[in-house]
């Protein structure tokens, strides 16, 4: 481990050269072995570097000029990018970002699985890596009198005032939050002051169906009632007809949460439908669905290769959330059995395989790692068990429960490579082999990166 660099001191000015990326997207630069971690540079790049931190194995940095480019640095077409931190790499080509995320991915394996020999395949790109996203929630201020709507500044918040586009939004998804604004600031809607606790609107969420190009708008109020109601849906529906759904929830407490548990139907249906493949979903204003429908159904095919089902295997899907990739399953197993802590969640996943006429499922509400020992001592052997957990992965209870149902594969999609790595290794431990893992880009321009990790009992 690199030591404490007497030679650097916060506020120093260095000329550095950046030989690496973080996971997190910071460029790497040594200052007599001790390394610097700079936002926005690049492995390759001569820069300007202000110290703004120092710690006793590393510090971090400023970049201030960039006085010999890579060739991979691109100019963001976004035009808050580097004020912005919903996305962190839009400075990098797109060939550079997959290579780094193949990194992370191969590096984790390495270093936290200890598993050296199993193949990461390059990461499953997009064909255009933009306005890709199906659902935005959008935070709502005022400046001199005038409703606002953007993201907010980096390490803040206060709104970015002068944000009219999300470029890796669906664009319908900005026409309706520019909708929503312009007719609320017409109608004195005023937003809610988180630091006075009083006004009323808080956020306006939008999500649209990628294949069906139906709309649904939630709006979100600290108070109970939403004034001019009836004024601004009639409004916004007379001028966008692709609008389903206009829902109404609210919040009232001094909470960065942004929905409240109360919801209200103000027009159309509670919701809107799209499909992934050949599968079909209702999606509340609550529901879990995945973000990127592009790369869903390649995650989702990939999930399913790995998983090898044929007409006889019995299925697990733990942390099964509405029913896809439990859906995806049960095309052909011969039963699947979905397990989800939120009790919505399950009821829209039983909606969901009545609305595809598919019978050979059963979802259950409860925590996978108490309710699969339990399917167990019921005489359940499952063959194969898919689970995508949230980004801490899996409680080791659950892991354990995985291991003593002794399934023939386990397929493990995953949102975060470090708790993926942990859990294989505990896995491995157990009695499984990883035979190999494949990264899906379902996040274009920021640094995540999702998984598909195949194991199969030895």
């Amino acid at each position: 481990m690199a030591k404490f660099s007497a030679l650097v001191k916060k506020n120093d000015i260095i000329t550095m050269k950046f030989e690496d990326l973080t996971h997190d997207g910071n460029g790497v630069a040594k200052q007599d072995g001790y390394p610097i971690f700079v936002p926005y540079g690049l492995p390759g790049e001569l820069a300007r570097v202000k110290v703004v931190k120092v710690n006793k194995n590393y510090g971090f940095g400023k970049l201030l000029e960039v006085l010999e480019k890579s060739p991979e640095r691109v100019t963001p077409p976004c035009d808050v990018f580097y004020r912005c931190g919903g996305c962190q790499i839009q400075h990098m080509s797109y060939d550079l970002q997959l290579k780094m995320k193949h990194e992370q991915v191969k590096n984790v394996m390495r270093k936290i699985a200890k598993l050296d020999e199993v193949p990461v395949h390059p990461v499953r790109g997009m064909e255009d890596p933009w306005r890709y996203r199906n659902k935005v929630a959008i935070p709502v201020g005022e400046k001199d009198g005038e409703l606002i709507t953007g993201f907010y500044r980096m390490r803040s918040h206060d709104i970015i005032p002068d944000m009219d586009a999300c470029i890796v939004q669906d664009e319908v998804n900005d026409r309706m939050i520019e909708a929503v604004r312009s007719i609320a600031n017409r109608l004195g809607i005023r937003a809610y002051d988180e630091k006075k606790d009083r006004g009323v609107l808080r956020h306006v969420m939008v999500r649209t169906g990628h294949t069906t190009g139906e709309t649904m708008i939630v709006i979100i109020t600290r108070t109970e009632k939403l004034p001019h109601q009836a004024e601004l849906v009639r409004q916004l529906t007379e001028t966008y007809p692709q609008i389903k759904s206009i829902m109404h929830n609210i919040n009232p407490k001094r909470t960065n949460v942004i929905m409240g548990r109360k919801t209200k139907l103000l027009y159309g249906a509670a919701y809107i439908y799209d499909s992934i493949g050949d599968i079909l979903f209702a999606i509340s204003a609550k529901s879990f669905y995945q973000v990127n429908p592009i790369q869903t159904e390649v995650l989702y095919s990939q999930a399913l290769e790995y998983a090898q089902i044929d007409k006889n295997d019995i299925v697990i899907d733990a942390y099964c959330g509405i029913g896809t990739i439990s859906l995806f399953l049960a095309q052909r197993a011969k039963k699947v059995y979905g397990v989800e802590i939120v009790p919505d969640a399950v009821e829209d996943a039983k909606q969901n395989a009545k609305l595809n006429g598919i019978t050979n499922t059963e979802f259950v509400v409860g925590e996978a790692e108490k309710v699969m020992p339990w399917w167990k001592a019921q005489g359940l052997n499952p063959d194969v068990i898919v689970v995508d957990p949230p980004r801490k992965g899996c409680d080791e209870a659950l892991l354990n429960a995985m291991i003593g149902m002794q399934p023939k594969r386990i397929v493990y999609v995953s949102c975060n490579p470090s708790t993926l790595a942990r859990d294989l290794r505990i896995l491995e431990d157990g009695g499984y082999t990883t035979k190999e893992v494949q990264p899906v880009d379902m996040f274009p321009q920021s640094v995540h990166v999702e998984c598909v990790a195949l194991m199969s009992r030895e």
